[in-house]
């Protein structure tokens, strides 16, 4: 398959060295006959905070990128340089992926279907009356939305900033039903009495080692879901793992939200497991 597409992207985001995205879509483009080139901006080896979001969007724009996913510390900081948002990207309140056309910049958010993605195919069975997340930032709105689209009934929303789950929290309310989502308080009584536990939060990054919640809160019978990737076992997940919990690791959604910003960005659906495979490969 034969395509002229020339496709040049790149990711935006603080301590990105160990990102397999490039890996991915690079890899995906070979294979699918197009020109794709995917660049690392790393805030930290460029010694820049989110503050030089403006200068970077205007400097890719001057480059002829053909567009940008965003990563954290970025995805709710870039909505006020847009021009417009998908639906998804409006009701999450975050963007991961931001399309460069005809002058104009499109945010859009794969993270929610990446997830939601891989929650099916990894926990598609499991009780979802009440789950606990950690933690309420761009990756937390998206995954929220995903667990509550897919049937999770109450959702209880934990992170170091009070306001920030409850924010998160209200807004939920306001798509999915009154009493759906709650910012937690007591994390122990909580989880006490849930289902699964899903990880939003950096915490378990080869960079910021350690769990978001005590491994002895766990319980056998919780299911827990990471979207850490690097690296693909987290301590948290090597503590459930351990105590016998069904588990989800952070590639899923990683691939799946790759899977659908490579779409935006190339106008051509990838092959979603030939992805996976590749990106399996990379963690062998």
């Amino acid at each position: 398959m034969t395509h002229n597409t020339v496709v040049l992207a790149g990711l935006i985001g603080a301590g990105i060295q160990a990102s397999r995205t490039p890996a991915l879509h690079e890899h995906e483009g070979d294979a699918q006959g197009l020109r794709y080139l995917y660049r690392l901006i790393d805030l930290d080896q460029l010694k820049l905070d989110f503050n030089a979001l403006p200068d970077l969007l205007m400097a890719a724009e001057r480059m002829n990128f053909t567009g940008l996913n965003i990563t954290f510390p970025c995805k709710q900081a870039i909505i006020a340089l847009l021009d417009e948002l998908s639906v998804e990207a409006r009701c999450i309140g975050a963007v991961n992926t931001v399309v460069l056309k005809d002058g104009k910049r499109i945010g859009h958010n794969t993270d929610c279907l990446g997830f939601a993605e891989g929650f099916r195919r990894g926990l598609k069975d499991v009780v979802r009356e009440r789950v606990v997340q950690m933690g309420a930032g761009g990756a937390g709105a998206a995954v929220a939305h995903a667990l509550l689209s897919e049937g999770v009934q109450q959702l209880s929303i934990f992170d170091v900033d009070d306001s920030r789950a409850q924010a998160l929290a209200n807004n939920l309310n306001q798509h999915f039903g009154a009493r759906r989502a709650v910012a937690g308080h007591d994390l122990a009584s909580t989880l006490a009495v849930a289902d699964g536990l899903v990880n939003t939060t950096p915490m378990g990054m080869k960079k910021l080692p350690g769990t978001p919640v005590p491994v002895a809160l766990l319980r056998t019978e919780m299911w827990v879901a990471e979207i850490v990737y690097f690296p693909l076992e987290t301590e948290l997940l090597r503590s459930a793992r351990a105590l016998g919990c069904r588990t989800l690791d952070g590639g899923n959604m990683a691939v799946f939200q790759a899977v659908k910003a490579f779409e935006l960005f190339s106008g051509v659906v990838p092959d979603a497991q030939r992805m996976l495979a590749h990106f399996q490969s990379m963690n062998g």
